[in-house]
């Protein structure tokens, strides 16, 4: 087995001497952007345009960071006091652009709804922390916002996690065979962009006798399957009872639910991708624009926590379908596997199947020693 540690060796640069005469930051130029700013011309932001305020706040914690490669985007994310400043102004002008709107006389009653909605959606809260009624408020402006853009309705949910109820996940490694169906149906039922294709599950297509070798793994390949001498393995968000990704977001935009799984309020990410920094599973994708989905195939069965239209520049991962596990149903994934590889449950049910594996299989789990406690299980027959 490989002795490659790249998913979880890493050099934050804890050892790194400060240079004396820096700022703090460990840097005699760069570094915290204190330095940059001596010799470098800002923009006015007085003078910039409103459009030019709201593209600055949708690609603040972006920019020229689609230039690095992939450590380098995760690990060097910039934030300074210019950056924050745009993105509070932007909110504001999209906030005063409301209110011209729903004070204008020559306004539709239609334009004028959308601008309030615009508003009160601007300025909400953490979903994490909001009331029943604040929760149905905002799934009751979201759906609205939707007939009032496209002319259809959407179903959405706001249902809480229920009592008695701890979702956990098997994988039977013996029955995969590398089909995809589960990753296929996966990205119709959560809305993911087609144009990026986007993938929250990866099947890793892995050598007979060699062990669970991720670094060498195949992960994309294009060939008929099951390929002779491999064999099949699936990952996923593993919603961990440790989760790491929620100890250190910032901006508590992700939290685990009392049903156990890890959720994100994609409106409260800033999309500094610490979490995905965080996660030892590979769990986590990061919208680099914005998803698009054809209308024809938007999934209008959505979950505010779950399969609803996102935004550019924020997190998202599998969120074991929480649309259709809270409304008691497998995940896509699951209904979708031709073999029944794939097994889910509630934990705390001893009736049920996911229970049945646990107690009757010999079952191991990723990276144990981290102690993460994901809830998703691996087993052969």
């Amino acid at each position: 087995m490989s002795t490659n540690k790249k998913w979880y060796s890493l050099n934050f640069g804890r050892n790194n001497e400060k240079s004396s005469g820096a700022c703090g930051c460990g840097k005699t130029s760069g570094g915290c952007g204190s330095h940059e700013a001596k010799g470098r011309q800002e923009p006015d932001v007085n003078q910039m345009t409103d459009q030019e305020f709201a593209e600055a706040a949708i690609n603040a914690s972006i920019g020229e960071e689609t230039k690095k490669d992939g450590f380098d985007q995760v690990f060097d994310v910039k934030m300074d006091r210019r950056t924050a400043f745009k993105k509070l102004t932007a909110s504001l002008l999209i906030g005063a652009g409301a209110v011209s709107t729903s004070c204008s006389v020559i306004s539709g009653d239609e334009n004028k709804e959308k601008a309030q909605i615009d508003w009160e959606e601007q300025f909400k809260g953490n979903y994490k922390l909001m009331s029943d009624d604040e929760k149905s408020a905002t799934v009751d402006r979201l759906m609205r916002s939707y007939e009032l853009r496209t002319g259809k309705n959407l179903s959405m949910s706001s249902k809480n996690a229920e009592e008695d109820v701890l979702f956990g996940y098997a994988f039977n490694i013996s029955k995969c065979q590398g089909y995809m169906d589960c990753v296929n149906a996966c990205v119709e039922e959560n809305n993911q962009d087609r144009n990026s294709e986007m993938q929250y599950i990866r099947i890793h297509e892995m050598k007979d006798g060699q062990g669970f070798n991720f670094n060498e793994a195949d992960d994309n390949y294009y060939h008929e399957v099951p390929a002779e001498g491999h064999f099949y393995m699936g990952t996923q968000c593993f919603h961990c009872d440790n989760p790491p990704c929620v100890e250190v977001c910032p901006v508590q935009a992700t939290w685990r639910e009392d049903d156990g799984l890890v959720v994100i309020d994609y409106d409260w990410c800033v999309g500094c991708r610490y979490c995905m920094a965080a996660c030892p599973y590979d769990g986590r994708r990061f919208n680099w624009s914005k998803p698009e989905v054809p209308e024809e195939e938007v999934n209008h069965n959505q979950h505010y926590l779950g399969n609803r239209m996102r935004k550019k520049g924020v997190m998202e991962k599998c969120t074991f379908c929480v649309q259709r596990s809270r409304a008691g149903k497998n995940p896509a994934c699951v209904e979708a596997c031709p073999t029944g590889a794939r097994v889910f449950g509630n934990l705390l049910d001893p009736k049920s199947t996911i229970r049945w594996v646990l107690e009757n299989k010999k079952v191991f789990r990723l990276k144990e020693d981290l102690g993460t406690e994901p809830k998703f299980w691996y087993f052969m027959d």
